[in-house]
């Protein structure tokens, strides 16, 4: 079963118009190639009667929900980008601390979260600041695929994922049963979950006056233009002064100069002003 031409550009604008996530041409091999096991579960002969589905289903919605999870990559560990995490640590953190002394409240957004251990890994390093001690810590961990956020809020983890995790914490933090890492509910209970499109300007105003955002290794996956509104929309979610963290392999050139750049630990961070 072939993915034709049209079709391919008529999958690619829907999914564009509803996650802002777009296909080069060069890439329809990855969309043919991720779709053909869900035309069968679904009892579609070709890609153009999946379209219809995705277009006029009565369950379309839901269909998109399984699209967005089989085009997604969630390739995630703990403790990963180390330099990231030091500068979160020794630049971040203790700004933020000044910032709130009064409220003593602390609240960050990890966006496109995956199966949650970028969430869960700031929260241990939270937890490991005695100064945090009596605040409130809120973390929030979102993505837009439903099966991963399950995993998160399982918190259970094989050996790979936890690679990077000292051994102390992963000690402190985690049991190790049959095989598995299964994450300390201490840890747990600073994350919440939630299912979120980061094109989805509507529902990201409901999150305001957040500390920090991490935004990492996601924004590769748009075109300048939906970029440009993602981070338009992540900018009004931070209170001033407030830092958003996006990948070392990604960059604000041609997508917004509002944030002030911040140098720290062989790294950059956005400061909202």
């Amino acid at each position: 079963m072939q993915l034709a031409v049209d079709t391919f550009k008529q999958l690619r604008d829907l999914i564009y118009e509803r996650s802002g996530m777009f296909f080069q041409d060069n890439k329809k091999y990855i969309l043919e190639g991720r779709l053909q096991a869900r035309l069968r579960e679904r009892h579609c002969r070709s890609y153009e009667d999946y379209y219809k589905l995705l277009k006029f289903d009565a369950w379309r919605d839901s269909e998109l929900t399984a699209l967005f999870d089989l085009i997604t990559t969630n390739e995630t560990f703990f403790f990963r980008d180390l330099p990231q995490l030091h500068a979160f640590n020794d630049t971040i953190v203790p700004a933020v601390m000044e910032a709130n002394q009064g409220t003593s409240k602390l609240r960050i957004w990890s966006a496109a979260c995956s199966t949650g251990d970028e969430p869960y890994t700031l929260a241990m390093m939270l937890l490991e600041r005695p100064g945090l001690i009596n605040w409130s810590i809120e973390i929030l961990g979102s993505d837009i695929s439903e099966t991963v956020l399950t995993q998160a809020r399982r918190g259970v983890y094989g050996a790979h994922s936890v690679r990077n995790v000292p051994p102390a914490l992963l000690k402190k933090y985690f049991e190790h049963e049959g095989g598995q890492y299964v994450l300390s509910p201490k840890v747990r209970q600073l994350v919440k979950f939630m299912n979120l499109n980061l094109y989805d300007q509507a529902r990201l105003k409901m999150l305001r006056g957040l500390d920090v955002i991490f935004c990492r290794n996601c924004l590769i996956y748009f075109d300048d233009k939906a970029k440009q509104k993602i981070v338009a929309s992540l900018y009004d979610s931070l209170r001033p002064n407030g830092y958003l963290v996006i990948g070392f392999s990604e960059s604000m050139h041609a997508v917004s100069s509002a944030f002030k750049p911040v140098h720290a630990h062989r790294t950059v961070l956005y400061q909202k002003p």
